[in-house]
């Protein structure tokens, strides 16, 4: 995979919404300081801060992970896949299964390894997302109810439903799912 600037695209895309860093750094509650430091790159953001950064931006979080390329192709190759690992040990994993988060729709494949969730806290986005288990069961914190989901079940989530997914067994686990408009 390349080397993604994030810092780099965090300026760009508030550059796009014509704000300035103390105006962002004033939405996203940390201080200018620490936005200049992260935009500068002598600084790396933590994974909520980058979710706050993309809720004030109305972007995508995954954005922030790409490098766009003026003769991109419409085909995603598996071993091409731009992927977001969270686990210690890069067990964790989201990968895009489309070719970037610009369109009207994303696609993306999760992998939960044995006795691993996708966070600790439910959590919520503005996007519909529909889920289909291909590999193992899981476990799907649905606002106030647990659903078990097999290999070969689906379900819709609606938009801004608090949920986490969890890998209650000793197998791993792929879940793709489609998110619209893009939200990671």
């Amino acid at each position: 995979m390349n080397e993604v600037d994030i810092s780099k695209n965090i300026s760009e895309y508030r550059k796009g919404k014509e704000l300035t860093i103390k105006e962002l750094a004033n939405l996203i509650g940390v201080t200018p300081s620490l936005l200049s430091q992260i935009e500068k790159g002598s600084a790396n953001p933590s994974i909520n801060t980058l979710k706050q950064i993309s809720n004030a931006l109305d972007i995508p979080m995954f954005n922030f992970f790409i490098n766009d390329v003026a003769t991109e192709s419409l085909v995603v190759r598996k071993d091409s896949r731009k992927k977001i690992m969270f686990a210690e040990d890069d067990s964790f994993s989201y990968e895009l299964l489309t070719p970037n988060s610009k369109g009207d729709i994303e696609f993306m494949l999760m992998k939960i390894p044995p006795k691993k969730s996708s966070s600790k806290e439910l959590f919520s986005h503005k996007g519909e997302e529909v889920a289909y288990v291909m590999k193992g069961s899981v476990n799907l914190y649905l606002m106030n109810e647990v659903v078990e989901l097999n290999c070969g079940d689906s379900i819709k989530i609606p938009p801004h439903s608090n949920h986490k997914w969890e890998n209650i067994s000793d197998f791993d686990c792929e879940v793709i799912f489609a998110v619209t408009p893009p939200s990671f």
